[in-house]
């Protein structure tokens, strides 16, 4: 076993307890895959985060991401948590944005007045869900047949897909049979009505079965996907914000932006807990 600098940083809230918390172990080296893992299923949180030193020399430091489940080639609120803790530790990026380096290659992140935002990567899967897989998925949310506006692939490389509901009532009375919808990684999202307020413009869940937390409180890489999808067809403006964890008495707020061609998704950042852990 080995000592690390260790951080817990909320992610997708300025207040530390309503956002998704994720374990962060710097200065990672020396510690093997196998307690990559163990350490993470331990966490039980939606993901942990090792961060080490660069391969690739554009890049100003190296990311791991673990589920309780497996490793993930990217994921949204781990890029932002980590790169808030390399910065908090005293990381200093080569330019004017960060660059960090995970399974899918390198992720440009910036930094503003509301918090951090990385860039979203492109979808590596897109396009509508087959019929049967549409049908079981509907089912396992319990949701009528009526109640699905659309069903898409909104993968950037976390294997997403996701459904659009027609508001945002029926999106937090869902009550997912999780048995039905096992290997999947399901995303849903419906808007807000006049009576929802203004605070945001979407309502989002995000379920995983088998998972230690099935059900994830914010996260970056589905609503990165669900913003190409509604981009493309023009159906949201370039900038809005989508609300999440609402059931699991959190309120995630990520911010969608998009400048030009690139598509930035941000959010606050807060460390909670910051000291060493022996992995």
């Amino acid at each position: 076993m080995s000592t690390h600098p260790f951080q817990q940083v909320n992610v997708f809230s300025a207040d530390p307890l309503l956002g998704n918390p994720l374990a962060v172990v710097l200065d990672a080296d020396g510690i093997d895959d196998a307690r990559m893992a163990a350490f993470a299923r331990w966490t039980n949180l939606s993901e942990t985060t090792f961060v080490l030193p660069p391969t690739d020399p554009r890049a100003d430091y190296r990311v791991r991401i673990f589920t309780t489940l497996e490793e993930l080639p990217f994921a949204g609120h781990p890029t932002l948590g980590s790169c808030h803790a390399w910065l908090a530790q005293g990381g200093v990026p080569q330019g004017g944005e960060i660059v960090q380096e995970c399974g899918i290659g390198l992720v440009r992140i910036r930094r503003s007045d509301a918090g951090l935002a990385f860039l979203a990567p492109p979808l590596l899967r897109d396009g509508p869900l087959d019929a049967a897989l549409r049908e079981r998925v509907r089912a396992g949310l319990g949701l009528a047949v009526e109640a699905v506006v659309d069903a898409r692939w909104v993968d950037n490389g976390t294997g997403w897909l996701a459904l659009r509901l027609r508001d945002r009532a029926t999106v937090l009375a869902l009550q997912p049979d999780y048995t039905r919808l096992d290997g999947l990684k399901v995303g849903v999202f419906g808007p807000w009505q006049a009576e929802d307020g203004e605070a945001a413009q979407f309502e989002s869940r995000a379920f995983i079965a088998g998972d230690g937390a099935p059900e994830d409180p914010a996260t970056g890489s589905l609503n990165a996907g669900i913003a190409r999808w509604l981009l493309e067809e023009g159906q949201v403006p370039d900038r809005y914000v989508i609300s999440q964890g609402t059931v699991l008495g959190r309120a995630g707020r990520l911010q969608v932006e998009r400048l030009g061609d690139a598509l930035w998704i941000g959010g606050a950042c807060v460390t909670c807990i910051a000291g060493t852990v022996t992995v």
